[in-house]
């Protein structure tokens, strides 16, 4: 047996008995070792595995461009990181916006406005915009999965940036899913047409919150690897796993409200089940990209820009 077959036989067994983490683990570990390391590389991981949970804070920054893939100057990058966090803590402080009742993901969305130049002087009302609801899901579900006030900004900062860009495409994606779901259970699509459900579920709110606030941070996790490796189309899978997963129950339910009442109600359980089968099925599509013509168009780690429009376009 060649090398490559005994690889293959290896994986094969390590998955089918449950411990593919095994390999994977391995093969981060020796992305993780080269100088400089590989950017791409570690994208194409992070599409085709489950990042383990110990190098999930790491890759995540790499891939969002919170740090530079020369590892060598990995600590002057997060001194450079923390300085200006505790620089844009001092001046909300200043201006009396941070108390001590302010939560953290308020704080983080708040920072990030203040960066790019974008935070309004009736600053409470501004983050009462849906659009900002939604970012203020993500920092939230991130408080979860990590525990570093400033890698947390930054990684925030990152899936902010990740949403303005892509959500031009919103729109895009929603129609996507609408035709996929048709096409994968056309019994499902019909009752929930019957009922204009379709135009009641809350898909855009879904997509800008990339599934924060309703799916369980182990599930989004498992998600959010996709996203920073470069798919925003993994949303539309995982709207149609959604759909599909809760079939039974929907089915029986006679009113658009009831449904989107019954998917706000979503068990951890389910959620790991619906992230797995979503990505199983974003995969038999061949692991798409985006709906956009050009791939590109959607890196998460651009240079900072002024909101062109952000409050506008989402109102």
């Amino acid at each position: 047996m060649s090398t490559e077959e005994t690889r293959n036989f290896r994986s094969s067994y390590y998955e089918k008995v449950g411990f593919r983490s095994v390999e994977e683990k391995k093969s981060i570990e020796i992305l993780l070792k080269e100088k400089p390391l590989d950017i791409s590389k570690l994208k194409q991981f992070s599409l085709r595995f489950t990042v383990p949970q110990m190098y999930r804070n790491l890759m995540w920054k790499l891939l969002l461009g919170v740090m530079s893939p020369h590892v060598e100057s990995h600590t002057f990058i997060m001194d450079q990181r923390t300085q200006e966090y505790n620089d844009l803590l001092r001046a909300l402080q200043s201006m009396q916006i941070v108390t001590e009742d302010l939560p953290k993901h308020h704080i983080f969305l708040i920072m990030w406005l203040l960066r790019t130049g974008n935070l309004k002087l009736d600053w409470r009302a501004q983050l009462e915009d849906p659009p900002y609801q939604n970012l203020l899901l993500i920092s939230s579900a991130l408080l979860n999965m990590f525990d570093n006030d400033v890698d947390i900004f930054w990684i925030s900062k990152g899936f902010f940036q990740y949403v303005v860009r892509f959500y031009a495409c919103v729109q895009v994606l929603v129609s996507a899913t609408l035709k996929s779901l048709e096409k994968e259970d056309q019994e499902l699509y019909s009752h929930l047409e019957k009922l204009q459900a379709l135009d009641a579920i809350p898909f855009t709110t879904w997509y800008c919150s990339c599934f924060a606030g309703l799916l369980k941070d182990p599930a989004l996790a498992k998600i959010w690897d996709k996203l920073v490796g470069g798919s925003c189309k993994i949303l539309v899978f995982v709207a149609i796993r959604i759909l599909t997963t809760m079939k039974r129950r929907l089915i029986q339910l006679k009113s658009a409200e009831s449904v989107v009442e019954c998917l706000c109600d979503i068990t951890e359980e389910t959620a790991e089940m619906i992230a797995n089968k979503a990505i199983e099925l974003w995969q038999q599509y061949g692991s798409p990209l985006t709906p956009a013509s050009h791939p590109d168009g959607l890196k998460p780690h651009a240079p900072n820009q002024r909101l062109k429009g952000f409050s506008t376009i989402f109102l």
